[in-house]
This record gives C-alpha cells, sequence and structure tokens, in this order.
C-alpha cells in the first residue's frame, strides 16, 4: 500500500511538511507495520524439522564487518571449536534473537566465530498440549542436541538460554548428566521464585493457598487434564506486557511524542513485532511451571520434578555464566543467583548488568554491556 504523504511531504515545507512527516510515519505505522519490521534478516539454515520442532544453522556471514550498535565489528572466518546451541524460551518467536540488523544476537555471534544453532520450538496448538516439561527437557532437546552434534562434528556444546531456556538448559544438563555441555550461558532465570521481588511475594502466598487445599482436599493440579491450562498466544502477549504495565504504556505515548522520527518509528514497530506475535504454551508446560517452580518452589533447594524423574543441579559442572538484569521484575537479581549455590561448576560467574527481562536478551544495552564479554568469555572456553 503506498503511503499517501509522501508526495505531500516532498512538496511542502515548514509546519505543513513537519505534519505531513508526522501523518506518513503514523499511517505506515498503523497499515504498513509489516514494511517497517527490521527483524529476522540474517540467513539460516533449516537443518531438521519434526512439524512443530526445528533446528537452524547459520551459516558464515557473507561481509567482512558488521554493524553492532554504530560500532563496526570484524567478522572471524576461523570458527572456534566448540559450536554454541541457542535454547529459546516457550511463548516467544525467534525474531527476539535476530531483532535489528545492528542489534542481532545471532550475526554478532557468528561474526566472532561462533557456529550457530538454534532450536526453534514451534507454534504449539492444542493437539500439543500435553507437552510438558519432560517432553522438552528429557526428548526433544537431546534429540536436537544430537542433530547438532552430528552436523557440527563435534561432541562438546556450549548451550544459551534465556529465560525458560535457561531452566531448560539446567534442566537437562542436570538430568542427563551429559558431561560433552562445555559451557551454560543462563540469562533471566529465576532459580528462588519467592526471592522474586513483588512476584515471588505473590508465589509465595499462592503456594500457602495451594498447600491448605492440598492438605484439606488433596486436590492437584496435576489430577486435571492439561488442555485445561492451555495459553493461547494473545495471552502470553498480554502478561508479558503487564509484567510491566508502566513501560508498555510509555512505549506508546513516547511513540506519539516521537512520531516525527522515522528511526524510532521503525524501532519501535520491529520491537512490536516481536512483543505482539508470542506463541501459545502447551498445557502440560503450565502446570509444570506452576506447581513446580511458582508454588514449590522446587530449584530453590537445587532440584526439580521432571516427569517421573528428579533434575539435580548438583549434577551441573559445565563452566557458567549466570545473568540477571537489574531491573528484571520476572527473574529478579535475588532469583536467579541462587543458582550459584547449587551447580557444582569450578568456573562460574554471576553477572547483574542494566535491563528488564527482555533488555537483558536484546535491548538497546545489551550488545555493549554483555555481549562483547559473553563473546570474550566463551571464546576462552571454546578451544
Amino acid at each position: 500500500m503506498p503511503n499517501p504523504f509522501l508526495s505531500v511531504i516532498n512538496k511542502a515545507s515548514g509546519l505543513t511538511r513537519q505534519t505531513a512527516l508526522y501523518a506518513g510515519n503514523a499511517f505506515d505505522r498503523v497499515f504498513r507495520a509489516a514494511s517497517l519490521v527490521q527483524a529476522g534478516q540474517t540467513p539460516f539454515e533449516t537443518l531438521h524439522s519434526d512439524g512443530l520442532v526445528s533446528l537452524r544453522y547459520y551459516p558464515p556471514l557473507a561481509e567482512d564487518f558488521i554493524d553492532l550498535d554504530g560500532e563496526e565489528i570484524p567478522v572471524q572466518r576461523r570458527s572456534h571449536k566448540t559450536p554454541i546451541v541457542i535454547v529459546p524460551p516457550l511463548a516467544v518467536n525467534m525474531l527476539i534473537y535476530d531483532l535489528f540488523p545492528q542489534r542481532s544476537l545471532v550475526r554478532f555471534l557468528r561474526a566472532k566465530g561462533f557456529e550457530v544453532y538454534l532450536i526453534d520450538w514451534g507454534i504449539p496448538t492444542r493437539e500439543h498440549t500435553h507437552y510438558n516439561m519432560h517432553t522438552y527437557v528429557a526428548e526433544l532437546l537431546p534429540q536436537y542436541l544430537n542433530r547438532v552434534r552430528q552436523h557440527s562434528g563435534e561432541q562438546e556444546l556450549s548451550l544459551h538460554g534465556w529465560s525458560m531456556g535457561g531452566m531448560f538448559t539446567l534442566f537437562y544438563s542436570a538430568l542427563s548428566k551429559d558431561q560433552h555441555i562445555r559451557n551454560a550461558i543462563v540469562l533471566g532465570s529465576p532459580i528462588d521464585s519467592h526471592a522474586s521481588g513483588l512476584i515471588g511475594l505473590m508465589y509465595q502466598r499462592i503456594s500457602e493457598v495451594a498447600e491448605f487445599v492440598r492438605t484439606r482436599t488433596g486436590f492437584k493440579l496435576h489430577s486435571l487434564q492439561p488442555g485445561w491450562f492451555h495459553t493461547p498466544g494473545w495471552a502470553n502477549t498480554l502478561g508479558f506486557k503487564l509484567s510491566n504495565p508502566i513501560g508498555s504504556v510509555m512505549g506508546y505515548w513516547e511513540l506519539v511524542v516521537r512520531l516525527g522520527d522515522r528511526e524510532f518509528v521503525t524501532s519501535h514497530a520491529t520491537t512490536s513485532a516481536f512483543l505482539d506475535r508470542m506463541v501459545a504454551y502447551p498445557g502440560g508446560i503450565i502446570q509444570d511451571t506452576v506447581v513446580r517452580i511458582w508454588i514449590d518452589n522446587q530449584l530453590s533447594d537445587g532440584k526439580i520434578q521432571i516427569g517421573d524423574d528428579w533434575a539435580r543441579l548438583e549434577n551441573v559442572n559445565a563452566n557458567l555464566l549466570a545473568i540477571a538484569g537489574e531491573t528484571d521484575t520476572l527473574a529478579t537479581p535475588d532469583a536467579a543467583q541462587r543458582v550459584m549455590d547449587h551447580v557444582s561448576s569450578t568456573d562460574k560467574s554471576f553477572r547483574v548488568i542494566p535491563g528488564g527481562h527482555m533488555g537483558i536478551l536484546a535491548g538497546s544495552k545489551a550488545p555493549r554491556s554483555s555481549w562483547l564479554e559473553l563473546a570474550e568469555w566463551l571464546a576462552e572456553r571454546s578451544n
């Protein structure tokens, strides 16, 4: 759809031109938002798909330099020996890892000489509502890591997990005792959910009520059909925005104020493409998360039930870099730092960096606050 305000902008001057510019940007943001989105531009190959879950491989970049937030970064042609596998959380789409050409984690890691793989969990439907922690941690994740090993020819791997993806990373290592997980990078993953600020206090109250009900009636959430807990994508989008309602409102207010700034309007449309396209949570995952992570807070004791088995964090001995966001309300630093008390890793570090839950992964400050250090940390442990 052509922008009807472009011809006006070309002919007008002064106040009329500024008004036309605002109107043109507003028109594009509302009616042509897809044309503004800059996410998802880094090429990848799909190595395998089961119809829902797929494995991506990002081949070497064609360019000699990449733009990292205004700074030229040379592309390294020699790859580090140990591949890195990105383990995303559920409910998000994969645009978050390739949000802007100048702020793309997969492009950056590739430029820094890493073989980069990503497991795309796909878009679950009610057909997959029975999928639970065991499905992802004990069935799907081992299958796809084996495919990475077959493709790369390397047994040792580095895993990068954000939010629930960080939990999956820890749970897999703890449950499988896979000694070939060399490095684990975990971002924004709460280990003591009850220590997570105001949300943690809410979990504590819910836990007290749940324990009262269980004691008096014997009722358990796992006694119900998982389909009752299936959460559609729009609900996840709403929930994520409500975790920071003031920030969400201010984001749209800033859009109105800066409507004359084409670059800002493009950035807003790109970020919204991620936030507004979240996907469903299978009901089984919701049951496991609510009961074992939120209510029972099992991880605070260094273990969690996965199916009929227990994953014990003391079995994790990979080199560990754990990162928390200074203003993260979903996984506060106090909630995330507890991982250091439970893993057996001799090489382990914990860092708090600026940003909220999404910001620590792909926010405007992430490249300088964590990506460069992350790449250096990983390079020292990947050859």
